[in-house]
């Protein structure tokens, strides 16, 4: 018998977003410890991943798994297109839609709950430290857990229209739901408000959304948020800001300040 087999896995998060890091590690009384890395300018994420796992005592344990969250566009493919895609190439399938992405690795998640394939890419070198320092690497991408999250605590909730927008790491991704899937999902610069504001009621419009009757809901950071959404309500009746404490029934995640709203889920 493996005397270790009644072990529970210990399991590393981290999430690599647009020039940052920050980790959740396991706690001996069971909870998780939230750590920001102060990420050094001149060095690429890899190179102050490494340097991370050499000089954080947080990351001094050999971990069993380690889930590696990333920021890069998505992808969104219907489930039966996909399959009916012969011999389906996921670097020429993301190619040809995005570019700027070559030598990045393409990874492939299904969303049962939308009826969808999500593609996205993955720094190489990224992956490899994280491989390097854990036993086993899982990439997903920070908006799978929100699109599932939204998905499940608002749209089924009413038959109302619903746009949302999450703000983070100097952008803002904005999404719709419509029959039972993803009718609308892209990712904007948002690292000024006017800019978020132009490109929130650009889609609302693009979507046919009814400024009395229909609802925006606002996740995460977002720049200049009074101003912000001082503009909003002078041209949309129903906007929401989300309390992740509230969303999320006091979830000890949703508590710790300054974590990003997909860390939390």
């Amino acid at each position: 018998m493996n005397p270790t087999s009644n072990i529970p896995p210990r399991q590393l998060t981290i999430r690599a977003g647009h020039s940052t890091l920050s980790f959740l590690t396991p706690e001996q009384d069971g909870t998780m410890a939230f750590h920001p890395y102060t990420v050094k300018s001149g060095m690429s994420l890899s190179a102050n991943l490494r340097e991370a796992f050499k000089e954080q005592p947080y990351l001094q344990e050999r971990f069993t798994k380690a889930v590696l969250t990333v920021c890069s566009p998505v992808v969104l493919i219907p489930k039966e297109d996909y399959l009916e895609i012969d011999n389906f190439n996921a670097e020429t399938m993301y190619g040809s839609v995005l570019t700027g992405h070559k030598g990045e690795e393409k990874l492939t998640k299904e969303l049962y709950e939308l009826d969808a394939m999500a593609l996205y890419t993955v720094n190489k070198d990224l992956k490899m430290v994280v491989s390097d320092n854990c036993g086993s690497v899982d990439v997903t991408n920070v908006m799978l857990p929100v699109w599932r999250h939204l998905y499940k605590r608002y749209y089924q909730s009413s038959e109302r229209r619903k746009m949302f927008a999450y703000f983070h790491d100097k952008s803002v991704d904005i999404c719709s739901f419509e029959q039972r899937r993803l009718h609308f999902a892209n990712v904007f610069d948002a690292q000024h408000a006017h800019d978020a504001l132009y490109y929130l009621l650009f889609v609302w419009k693009q979507l046919g959304m009814n400024q009395k009757t229909d609802d925006l809901f606002i996740i995460g950071d977002m720049p200049h948020r009074d101003w912000l959404m001082n503009r909003l309500a002078t041209y949309i009746t129903r906007v929401h800001t989300v309390n992740p404490v509230a969303d999320l029934n006091r979830s000890p995640l949703s508590q710790i300040k300054g974590m990003p709203f997909d860390m939390m889920l």
